[in-house]
């Protein structure tokens, strides 16, 4: 089947711009059932790590394919400091498994705008802007009247997988950038922002926008439509829900992580607390960064911890296994 490809961002006039200069932008990008006629081309991402990996091919704009009046529609999030394409490879599959898949792009959170502060320490802001997108795609994209909302899902990898849990109900109680008695989980700040931590005092002093964001920690994100999940490598943050929360969840879910994953105890630790999850511990050799797209030798030279996999891991074959993972867990929901 051949994939589409079409991308834009709207804005939710709810919340504003960490700068507070604007409504808050939803940029997003979607792969989708296409005619089949059409021509598909390579595609090129446009963010600041878009020379660091090789991506698929699509047909920009193409009319959406008619076999179906409506498709299933699956929501994407990617890893902290990340961006849409990097969900490239998985979208992309499912586009042509009949899925019509749309990525994010979090605002303050991605490498395709200069990264704040705020967009690293207030994620749950992510879970809103799925919720957002969806009603927007829905309505007011091409894809409207084409989208069955009786089959939602969501995925997403590593912060992407806390985003995930929040909208399947997960509640934050702690950040783990956050000194405090009941944080055991603190942390300085993840590699793409190590001083994370340090920015939060100055923040909740002098950012009203912040301010009302951090307020919002402990809301419900819970998005009922979703039907099922797939959740990557779910980083750290996830430790700081609440754990009745998280045992209360009934929807569907697959956690899939590396066996040399850093973040793998933390997965083993959200299986056990998700009564309706089913846990695929990759290869041994497989680590953090192997749901990034596969990697070009400017990539593999700029970052090799990205980049570079372990001997014996061959990261095309882990996204083959993943997608198929995907595809047969929103099949069954």
């Amino acid at each position: 089947m051949p994939v589409g490809f079409r991308q834009g961002c709207f804005e939710d006039a709810a919340r504003s711009k960490w700068d507070g200069s604007g409504p808050r932008p939803l940029s997003w990008a979607a792969w989708y059932p296409a005619a089949e006629d059409v021509v598909e081309q390579e595609l090129r991402a446009g963010d600041t790590t878009a020379a660091w990996f090789a991506f698929g091919s699509a047909a920009p704009d193409a009319p959406i394919g008619q076999i179906h009046r409506r498709y299933p529609i699956v929501l994407l999030s990617h890893g902290t400091g990340g961006a849409a394409f990097h969900l490239e490879w998985l979208a992309s599959d499912l586009a042509r498994h009949g899925f019509i898949a749309v990525a994010m792009n979090h605002h303050g959170n991605t490498t395709t705008e200069p990264y704040r502060a705020e967009g690293f320490l207030a994620w749950w802001e992510r879970a809103r802007d799925l919720t957002v997108l969806l009603d927007l795609i829905a309505s007011e994209s091409a894809f409207a009247g084409h989208v069955d909302l009786n089959r939602v899902y969501v995925a997403g990898y590593s912060l992407g997988g806390c985003t995930v849990a929040a909208l399947l109900g997960a509640i934050t109680e702690t950040s783990r950038f956050e000194r405090s008695p009941r944080n055991k989980n603190f942390g300085r700040g993840p590699r793409e922002f190590p001083d994370l931590a340090d920015h939060l005092p100055g923040l909740l002093e002098s950012s009203a926008i912040f301010r009302d964001s951090w307020a919002r920690m402990s809301d419900s994100y819970l998005d009922p439509r979703v039907r099922a999940a797939l959740i990557l490598a779910p980083g750290n943050s996830v430790l700081g829900c609440n754990e009745d929360s998280l045992r209360s969840i009934t929807t569907p879910n697959r956690i899939v992580v590396g066996g040399s994953d850093f973040v793998l105890p933390v997965a083993l630790w959200l299986h056990e607390r998700l009564p309706t999850s089913a846990l695929d511990r990759l290869a041994p050799e497989a680590g953090h960064y192997v749901f990034m797209p596969e990697a070009t030798e400017a990539g593999r030279l700029a970052n090799p911890a990205c980049c570079i996999d372990a001997p014996g891991v061959d990261r095309r074959s882990v996204h083959q296994h993943t997608a198929a993972l995907a595809a047969e867990l929103f099949r069954a929901a």
